[in-house]
């Protein structure tokens, strides 16, 4: 929240930024186009003639300062006559109706190509005259030792004229005091420097009493419509912008301003645009996170918040990448090699951070897919306990010895995870061993009684009941008793199970039998039938001890 209060702030530091850099992109133009054009010709035009947009602005800014004999120089005309007259036009022409979209046209040697058919023609721009849209097309001319050069063609020159006289310039200038007309900051008159600085941000704060003003109106209707009144409060801060970016091209549209100056201006109301939109888009992720906090609220919010947050960070780094692509492109900067440098560098990284992202690609796998939640008792490995958290990284275990154990979420990933807490029911298995004294009648009595004490358990599942006399054993007899035993959790299991075997020992004990223990009977065999006592036992034991003593003849 705190960053998107800080917001309104740091676009308008943004917008500023940007558009005080307009003028300097501008008066910069003709050196980067000769710069760009470097490398494919040998020779350089000195009034920066290399590429339709270098003329252009080295046309406008020669005109600009009343340097029409070198404004002529970039018309294609042959007669000197009546050539400085013709520029002056052109000026006025291109300064009133030209679209403020220098940034647009190309700055290339060679052109923008748009039409293969004419690749030495040029659109720059168009203009509404009396007789439709008239095209200023600047030609690409050989001349010979010299380079070629890049000037206004004849046929636009020809329609000049007419144009020129459907023109009623009112100026603005007309209407202020020379103090705010006369100086130039950039190429920019100082009142619209003020404009700037005092007017929009005063615009931009006075927009958001809007919402104080609306808000009882549209209470009004939704009581109508029997809807709860909304407490309203300023309109927020990315409407201001788009506003503010609608107000200015309504005020281009209505003001006679210079060219340059309707580009500053254009680019500013660009420029807020964008910022505008992509304000709404940070806003948007960020409820888009709240939305999902509160779908998951109760589950599985200990272990979303920090993936939730994670995919908000990663949606606001592409938001504003795309915002600032936006801007240089107006700008008529062409991001494709920082493209390609983001992508080669977003590979190295990858490489170099490989575990790093299989362990946040397995958090990630582990939250969809639900596999693991806090509070669950897991098996992993040798490694039973509870889950208490899940990072970005690595997941942490609670152990019966109550000791922390941290593991990767991408070794959580590929094992196999015996997730304890997730039984739907209990096991219920024992051996009941009894004494060889058991008969047969009190065998039947012991198995129908625990098979009738499992049926009356409410808690018990009767399709998976099963009480069976199973084997005669070297020890005991024994009756195995199965069943599925429904628990809330295992401390709940082990409490109808003690019940349970309580009430078994019970039946035992009704049916007048005895459990077992393991025990051995040593039955000596007496052929004549004398009677083995205590004499009997010392005398064979020292014959034998006689018999040890004797020696032993050869074979």
């Amino acid at each position: 929240m705190k960053a998107t209060r800080a917001l309104p702030a740091l676009a308008l530091g943004f917008m500023t930024a940007l558009a005080l850099a307009a003028p300097v992109a501008r008066a910069q133009a003709p050196a980067a186009g000769a710069a760009s054009a470097q490398s494919g010709e040998a020779v350089k035009d000195a009034l920066g003639r290399d590429t339709p947009r270098g003329t252009v602005i080295g046309f406008m800014t020669a005109a600009r300062r009343a340097n029409f004999e070198a404004a002529v120089l970039y018309l294609n005309v042959t007669r000197e006559e009546g050539a400085s007259e013709l520029a002056h036009q052109l000026y006025v022409v291109l300064d009133t109706r030209l679209p403020a979209r220098l940034n647009q046209v190309s700055d290339r040697p060679e052109g923008s190509l748009t039409n293969l058919l004419k690749p030495d023609q040029d659109i720059v721009g168009a203009i509404d005259t009396n007789e439709g849209s008239l095209d200023i097309v600047v030609e690409r001319l050989n001349r010979g030792a010299s380079g070629s050069v890049w000037l206004f063609s004849r046929r636009t020159l020809d329609a000049i004229p007419r144009a020129y006289e459907e023109i009623h310039r009112v100026s603005i200038d007309e209407w202020l005091p020379r103090f705010l007309t006369r100086p130039r900051i950039g190429g920019i008159r100082f009142f619209e420097w003020l404009a700037f600085f005092l007017a929009i941000p005063v615009f931009y704060r006075a927009m958001g009493l809007f919402g104080l003003l609306v808000g009882p109106l549209v209470n009004v209707w939704r009581r109508r419509r029997g809807l709860p009144p909304h407490e309203w409060k300023s309109l927020p801060g990315p409407v201001r912008l788009l506003l503010l970016a609608v107000s200015i091209r309504w005020a281009l549209a209505s003001l006679d301003l210079p060219l340059f100056e309707r580009q500053f201006w254009f680019l500013t109301a660009r420029v807020s645009f964008t910022i505008g939109i992509v304000w709404l888009g940070l806003l948007a992720n960020e409820i888009g996170e709240r939305y999902l906090q509160r779908r998951h609220q109760g589950s599985t919010v200990g272990d979303t918040t920090a993936m939730l947050r994670l995919g908000r960070r990663v949606a606001d780094v592409l938001v504003i990448m795309v915002g600032v692509l936006l801007v240089l492109n107006y700008f008529g900067i062409d991001p494709t090699a920082a493209l390609a440098g983001l992508g080669i560098g977003g590979i190295a990284v990858a490489l170099s951070a490989q575990k790093t992202l299989e362990n946040v690609i397995g958090g990630l796998s582990i939250i969809f897919d639900k596999a693991v939640r806090v509070g669950d008792t897991l098996k992993v490995g040798d490694t039973v306990g509870t889950v208490e958290y899940i990072g970005l990284r690595s997941t942490r275990i609670r152990t019966a010895d109550r000791t922390m154990v941290s593991v990767p979420n991408g070794q959580i990933a590929n094992v196999n995870i015996e997730t304890l807490s997730a039984r739907d029911k209990f096991r219920f298995n024992h051996f009941v061993c009894l004494g060889y004294q058991t008969s047969a009648a009190q065998m039947r009595t012991i198995v129908d009684g625990i098979r009738d004490l499992l049926l009356r358990q409410p808690l018990v599942d009767d399709s998976s009941i099963r009480a069976r006399f199973i084997r005669i054993g070297p020890f005991s007899i024994d009756v195995e008793i199965f069943a599925y035993v429904f628990g809330r959790d295992w401390l709940h299991f082990l409490e109808i199970q003690e019940q349970l075997l309580l009430e078994i020992m019970e039946i035992v004990e009704k049916a007048g039998a005895t459990m077992a223990f393991p025990t051995q009977t040593l039955h000596l065999s007496d052929p004549e039938g004398r009677g083995i006592g205590p004499d009997r036992i010392r005398a064979l034991r020292s014959a034998s001890l006689d018999a040890s003593h004797l020696p032993v003849e050869p074979a």
